[in-house]
């Protein structure tokens, strides 16, 4: 079963995309690394799955503009280069998490 966040939150000056999966799993999501990492169809082929999106095109100082929740199963986040078509569901998070605990 995919875990749902007991909370989200932006520390813009950082840039830094922090969620509370539990008490004890908190993730904190770098903003390129996330912007990277979107899966929507202008990002990968939905045919062949590879990913279209060219990293080294994102700015290091990519920055998040708004996050909203999308039913109960994912947020859209608008970026700063302005981007907004992609869904990050709370399985593709998860799978993402870059805590300590998921990637050892």
């Amino acid at each position: 079963m995919t875990p749902v966040p007991q909370a989200i939150d932006y520390f813009a000056s950082e840039r830094i995309l922090q969620i509370a999966w539990s008490p004890e799993h908190i993730g904190r999501y770098p903003t390129k690394y996330l912007r990277c990492a979107c899966a929507c169809a202008g990002c990968v082929d939905e045919r062949s799955g590879i990913r279209t999106l060219d990293p080294q095109t994102i700015p290091e100082d990519i920055d998040i503009t708004a996050i909203e929740p999308v039913g109960n199963y994912a947020i859209r986040i608008t970026w700063s280069d302005g981007h907004n078509t992609g869904l990050y569901s709370w399985e593709h998070l998860a799978e993402l998490c870059p805590c300590e605990r998921c990637r050892p």
